[in-house]
């Protein structure tokens, strides 16, 4: 019996023996991918003084000098998607890191926006996310795929809007999210920190060019071309030598934390099931109406208002998954909704009694006949409570249908619309 405790006690040091061995020998190996190029600009903008700014150009010169700084120790394998102005598909780059079997791949990008005052870093990692802003960022990287044939043979069926294609993701990705989280969060801190620079934060997306890969992964959003001084800044040698140096301090920083907490990978953990409600934070109740863009959400988007018993309910996103609820309910907390609180709603529940309406127009003077709104709606209700006029339209049993019914008006240009829950 003593011999056997002993010989297991060996055999398990030569084990942690020879794991941290192998952990030593093995070089740290990362993907760097230049985003866009050959064919694909990317964002591009000319001015007067600096010429033709583009994208694919300023993300070469990044990654190259990113890759020089690595290449000086032996610790790291630096693989390129590419080096020169070419257009590796979105395949062959996830192909190329996968088969690599890298560490760590990190995609350089520049930021663009309509407006010239947007500025700022970011950095993505790959997960479903809610926000409309970063949705806007996902929709530009992700057009890129219909420059390719064979990324078009392999996304083109893929809808990053779909449960299935949300349940597949949050099971791909759930191993990787977290430490591509934590990587991303020191990127953005070096530019923060170090740089002085506006970061806007680390953020979940759903971007093609990170969700095939089996590996931490980020995209990095290094300024907005389209802002002046950062476009001049990103096309500047202190410039991008300083991007370039943020990205390789992080770099040190996270592999120091892997190879101090290197062990053996845990069994992965059963996908997450949905939840039978959905689930919408409710920000506010108040006797006033708001817009979803003015100032008083902080910001929020995704905004449902229903108005119930006289009272406006603000609620925050909708989802039928625990951890998303809660990121949710945490994101409203942290926006300064300190009340806020999930609210549970039964999908596609009719009522039993009452009726959902859609509250168009509240106003204190009445409407003429020949109104956009009355000469394009028939049956509009009209009530006057307390010197002041309400108008409504439409009657449905169901949340859902009647978020339909607010698409359907919004589509015919009557926007800024209110679900209205009437009791009987």
């Amino acid at each position: 019996m003593i011999k056997n405790k002993y010989v297991k006690k060996f055999f398990l040091l030569a084990l942690m023996l020879l794991f941290g061995y192998t952990s030593a020998q093995k070089k740290f190996t990362l993907v760097l991918d230049a985003g866009h190029g050959g064919s694909d600009h990317g964002a591009i903008r000319s001015y007067a003084d600096l010429g033709t700014i583009a994208e694919k150009d300023i993300t070469l010169s990044i990654i190259l000098k990113l890759g020089r700084m690595l290449e000086k120790t032996k610790d790291y394998k630096v693989i390129y998607t590419r080096k020169v102005d070419e257009f590796p598909s979105l395949t062959e780059r996830t192909t190329l890191a996968n088969r690599s079997k890298a560490d760590l791949f990190i995609s350089v990008h520049c930021n663009a926006n309509t407006k010239t005052t947007a500025y700022g870093t970011e950095t993505f990692v790959q997960g479903p996310d809610q926000n409309k802003t970063n949705l806007e960022v996902a929709k530009a990287e992700n057009d890129v795929i219909f420059l390719d044939a064979t990324d078009r043979e392999n996304f083109a069926s893929y809808d990053p809007r779909s449960p299935e294609s949300l349940i597949a993701l949050k099971i791909q990705q759930s191993r990787y999210l977290e430490s591509s989280l934590l990587f991303g969060s020191f990127v953005e801190d070096n530019f923060s920190n170090k740089d002085h620079r506006f970061s806007r934060g680390v953020k979940q997306q759903n971007l093609h060019v990170l969700r095939m890969n089996a590996m931490p992964s980020v995209l990095i959003e290094t300024g907005f071309i389209s802002n002046y001084d950062e476009s001049k800044y990103l096309n500047s040698e202190k410039g991008q030598e300083e991007v370039a140096t943020s990205i390789y301090n992080a770099i040190l920083k996270y592999k120091k934390l892997v190879d101090r907490n290197a062990r053996p990978a845990e069994p992965e953990k059963p996908a997450e099931a949905p939840l039978k409600n959905d689930f919408r934070v409710l920000l506010m109740a108040l006797p006033s109406k708001y817009a979803p863009t003015d100032p008083v959400l902080k910001g929020l988007n995704n905004i449902t208002i229903i108005k119930e018993n006289g009272q406006y309910k603000y609620y925050y996103g909708v989802t039928n998954y625990a951890t998303i609820r809660d990121a949710n309910l945490k994101t409203a907390k942290d926006a300064g909704f300190r009340n806020a609180m999930a609210v549970g709603f039964m999908p596609n529940q009719k009522l039993g009694s009452g009726y959902y309406t859609i509250e168009v127009v509240v106003s204190r003077d009445k409407l003429s006949s020949n109104s956009y709104v009355l000469q394009t709606l028939k049956d509009v209700e009209r009530n006057k409570e307390n010197g002041v006029y309400y108008y409504t339209y439409g009657n449905v049993k169901s949340l859902e249908e009647a978020i339909i019914l607010q698409k359907e008006l919004e589509a015919k240009g009557i926007k800024n619309t209110v679900i209205q829950k009437v009791a009987r």
